[in-house]
């Protein structure tokens, strides 16, 4: 605790030393490439620089950086996100931010929400190749007024990319842990691999981008092995400067054994398979200094699990899922500011096995207006109204402000509100004597208060913060002893208090040199009274301490990355992470070579399932374009 301590002094302290160092001019304009960064929300779309509230941005160059295999990966990194996979190679993950649960965090691809109304479990199963992202938005704190339900605790919007030039990306890369097959796995050693191709055309006035990916593993214990198909495209075309239209798909087919995943240890022999697609039609229109865009969207998903892999005659569950979604945002530049305007609705369904048969919709309207007070005062207020077939209205208002001290340092301040309605498996899943729904629950709901002070200068930016989150009608899973099933219940307040600190810098020691680090911290505070004997599901997962810290070093044509993660949970060891990345340039070809868990920690994220020891993987990444 000490060293965390320690730790957190030295990046509130840094700030003050690091701005009397004047950077390069080469480095002050990759800064101006992220302050120039749109921040991609359905609603009023800001640069970076201008944004109101805490958004972390990670972009294609960093993601490069990362000893990353998958997406899943990338986002371990991030500061106050929270990965818990329950299947390693890009499988089966849940995501929370700042103590939150899976089930309150929001997935987006290019602002269309991935939610899997069965479960938050399948909500990363999307068909996003690393190769093809554009940046990652992380929006921390209740964000109904930006994003609508279920965005309790936070959103990320991964963003793909649009380019008007044409480029060529075909990644290849293997790995092992050397380690030999458990019993019952067959011979050898554990290890596998992927491919990626990437491609855009892009004009002036049309962009088309296509994703290829798959990848196997044999596993890293009994019955872990993986594989992994997804495909994407996503294209745009400009009919002139005010009319556009947009199309997205994706496919995502996952397979894995699942041992350990939910029913330990009797699930050993157990198998999953996870499908799921995606489909966008849209369109933008200008008049002047009004915008409309409309936007038709479907997620379909399967899951098939099966208890016994080997025999499907019994302790099988089959899930068919489906959202339509339909929306119709616009925005009017007025002498006071930019005002929102806009209506979405959200069709559900779910055929199931053991959840059974159920449809319900949403329907949400919202307004908001961003504007300041002279140069100094931003900000955004507005109000997101929501009505369920099931659980009725709601009124979700928020309001975000900033002042802009001088051109380096701001001090900035959310207040929100939002809402998570119950998934299908919170409600009717009846899979005794492991787990059964409750159809009496009732919706969450939550006001989130943060205030933070940035700073941001060339290649240095600092940010560091306080937030409280007070959920009502916190939804948990629990039971009294191991003989009774796991049930969700609304336990009542959830607070939750948080401080965080972050910081970034670069440097150039010379034209060939570099080197950069950056820092993190979240220290999480929980109140949620669980009576004695109480088993609790989301008392075991919270996380208390997260402290993340990177290092980069480059030298004409190598690079070195190096990432530590030092994590604490409400129950359990803290455990640290190590991992390594070092690319060498060969003109358009990159070679890299990672180690993952350098130094062979023990640990598991979530479940009963123990993440891979040292992992080597040797990769070759290709790329063309026409600039």
């Amino acid at each position: 605790m000490k060293k965390i301590i320690a730790a957190l002094g030295i990046i509130i302290t840094l700030p003050a030393f690091a701005q009397q160092n004047d950077l390069p001019s080469n480095l002050e304009n990759r800064s101006n490439e992220l302050e120039d960064v749109i921040i991609q929300g359905n609603r009023i779309q800001v640069p970076f620089s201008q944004t109101t509230r805490d958004i972390q941005v990670i972009t294609q160059e960093q993601i490069e950086q990362l000893p990353a295999k998958s997406l899943n990966e990338v986002l371990s990194y991030i500061s106050g996100v929270d990965i818990r996979q329950l299947g390693p190679f890009g499988t089966q993950t849940d995501v929370s931010i700042d103590g939150g649960t899976s089930e309150q965090v929001l997935i987006l691809i290019n602002g269309i929400k991935m939610i899997d109304s069965q479960t938050a479990h399948n909500m990363m199963n999307i068909p996003i190749s690393l190769n093809a992202i554009d940046h990652i938005e992380v929006l921390r704190g209740a964000a109904a007024r930006v994003y609508g339900i279920n965005a309790l605790s936070g959103a990320i919007n991964i963003v793909t990319k649009k380019e008007n030039s044409s480029f060529l990306i075909a990644d290849v890369q293997g790995g092992s842990s050397f380690k030999n097959k458990d019993e019952g796995d067959g011979s050898g050693i554990y290890g596998g691999g992927s491919a990626e191709i990437t491609g855009n055309f892009g004009t002036e006035q049309q962009s088309h981008l296509l994703s290829l990916a798959q990848s196997n593993y044999n596993g890293q214990r009994y019955n872990s092995g993986s594989g992994n198909t997804r495909l994407f495209y996503n294209g745009s075309y400009n009919f002139d400067v005010n009319n556009s239209v947009q199309v997205m798909a994706g496919y995502v087919r996952s397979r894995f054994g699942a041992n350990g995943f939910y029913a330990a240890p009797g699930d050993i022999n157990s198998e999953e398979l996870v499908k799921s697609s995606i489909f966008s039609l849209s369109s933008k229109h200008q008049w002047g200094d009004f915008t409309l865009s409309p936007r038709i969207s479907d997620r379909y998903g399967e899951d098939d699990y099966r208890y016994y892999k080997d025999d499907l005659s019994k302790g099988r569950s089959l899930h068919y899922t489906n959202a339509l979604m339909l929306e119709l945002n616009s925005t009017y530049e007025t002498g006071i500011g930019t005002v929102g305007l806009g209506w979405e609705s959200r069709l559900e369904k779910i055929n199931s096995s053991n959840i059974g048969e159920h449809k319900r919709d949403n329907h949400g309207a919202y307004a908001e207006l961003a504007s300041g007070l002279g140069e100094k005062i931003k900000g955004t207020v507005g109000v997101y109204a929501n009505y369920n077939t099931d659980y009725g209205w709601q009124l979700y208002p928020g309001i975000d402000l900033a002042y802009l001290i001088n051109d380096y340092w701001r001090i900035s301040t959310s207040i929100g509100s939002g809402q998570r309605i119950p998934s299908f498996t919170d409600l009717y899943l009846n899979q005794l004597p492991g787990n059964v729904g409750n159809e009496f629950l009732e919706s969450e709901n939550t006001w989130n208060y943060e205030g933070n002070i940035r700073y941001s200068k060339e290649k240095l930016s600092f940010q560091s913060g306080y937030f409280f989150r007070n959920i009502s009608d916190f939804i948990d899973w629990v039971r009294e002893d191991a003989s009774q099933p796991y049930s969700p219940v609304n336990f009542g307040n959830n607070k939750m208090q948080g401080v965080y600190a972050r910081i970034r810098q670069d440097f150039d020691l010379n034209k060939q040199r570099s080197i950069g680090y950056h820092l993190s911290y979240n220290y999480l505070h929980p109140t949620l009274k669980v009576s004695e004997g109480i088993q609790s599901k989301y008392a075991l997962e919270s996380l208390r301490h997260q402290f993340i810290a990177g290092v980069n070093y480059k030298i004409n044509k190598l690079a070195f990355q190096i990432e530590n993660r030092l994590l604490k949970r409400e129950h359990g060891k803290a455990y640290d992470i190590s991992d390594l990345r070092v690319n060498y340039q060969l003109k358009k070809a990159l070679v890299y070579t990672q180690v993952t868990n350098l130094f062979n920690a023990e640990y598991k994220e979530a479940g009963a399932v123990p993440m891979p020891s040292r992992w080597f993987s040797l990769g070759v990444k290709y790329q063309w374009n026409n600039r």
